[in-house]
């Protein structure tokens, strides 16, 4: 395992994140204690030190089967957990869910409490509400990290507008600045390219991915027959994304590989800091998800991968992108400006 620095930070953590939301049966589909912990010890085994939960997750017992997991060596890990969700299917708190300060305050105690520990590494909002002024969830979020209970600050599923604002506001009056960016990307989710992640490189975020394998549908077994949690009718089960699967498993076979190792590796090897959430409920996937830190994809491959799920950009930026627009931009010099 190699590590990286997590946004304009001096925070390391592992190239790898585990992802806990199917720690816990309570959802009917995910792990035992039992399952959970060989998975997380896996993960630990090879030098995995990133971690990833939410409040909501399991209705609260991923964070409670963290707490025991993490309790003879919390330093040495590296916690990321989220607000924002409601704690339970059945809240009737009209406060209980939200960005709001009070939400805010209300969610980190009780994660702190089901955690059993005295601070949360990397705090996220979990996603963004429509509602709550941007300096509200900011100056929050910052009192945190001075009450010594948060030590760093991030954002997921939120628009790109809304984090430059928040990341702005936050230079500006000298508060504690966000360090990641969590959103879905993958070979078939790369709409974030448009604006979420040119935004994040501007602004120094590490993007922390969800979903790198598209709900199983990248590692190749719906094609092969297989069921696994999504619908016949999802539209990862499309032609166009089953074309991206069998050049996954075209790249796979050629390398020596699973797809799986194919897909994350596509996500690792980005030209900005990315490290993806893997997920699992059997130790057999942690495994195969772990394989891939022993390839690397070849220039070709990256080709291939590319063109196979490349997306329209949409306005402006396949406007500014094209050849007489950049001609009349750049009068003439644009290849010959360095920079």
């Amino acid at each position: 395992m190699n590590y990286k620095l997590l946004g304009k930070s001096g925070l390391k953590v592992s190239e790898l994140c585990l992802g806990t939301m199917g720690f816990g049966e309570d959802w009917k589909w995910g792990a035992d204690y039992e399952t959970c912990k060989k998975i997380f010890d896996t993960f630990s085994d090879i030098g995995g030190n990133f971690i990833d939960t939410a409040n909501l997750y399991t209705n609260g017992t991923s964070e409670k089967y963290l707490a025991d997991f993490l309790a003879s060596q919390r330093d040495h890990f590296v916690l990321a957990t989220k607000y924002t969700l409601c704690d339970t299917r059945t809240n009737t708190n009209v406060n209980g869910a939200g960005n709001s300060r009070k939400n805010m305050m209300r969610s980190v105690e009780q994660s702190l409490k089901r955690l059993n520990t005295d601070f949360i590494d990397l705090f996220y909002l979990h996603a963004w509400d429509n509602h709550t002024p941007i300096d509200e969830v900011m100056r929050g979020l910052d009192d945190l990290v001075t009450q010594g209970k948060v030590n760093y600050i991030a954002l997921s599923d939120t628009p790109a507008w809304v984090v430059a604002s928040a990341q702005t506001m936050a230079e500006l009056m000298g508060w504690n600045k966000l360090v990641a960016l969590q959103i879905e990307y993958n070979l078939m989710q790369r709409t974030p390219e448009r604006d979420l992640i040119p935004m994040a490189k501007h602004f120094g975020l590490s993007i922390t991915p969800w979903a790198p394998l598209a709900g199983g549908a990248l590692t190749g077994k719906y094609i092969k027959g297989d069921k696994g949690r999504l619908p016949e009718t999802s539209q990862r089960l499309n032609i166009s994304n089953t074309a991206i699967v069998n050049t996954v498993i075209n790249i796979a076979n050629e390398i020596g590989c699973k797809p799986s190792s194919v897909a994350l590796k596509w996500v690792i090897q980005k030209d900005f800091s990315c490290i993806p959430i893997v997920g699992a409920t059997k130790v057999l996937q942690i495994e195969e998800n772990l394989e891939c830190l022993s390839i690397n994809l070849t220039e070709k491959h990256l080709e291939l991968l590319n063109n196979v799920s490349k997306i329209e950009l949409g306005f402006p930026h396949d406007f500014l992108l094209a050849e007489g627009t950049r001609e009349v931009i750049y009068g003439g010099f644009d290849n010959r400006i360095i920079g």
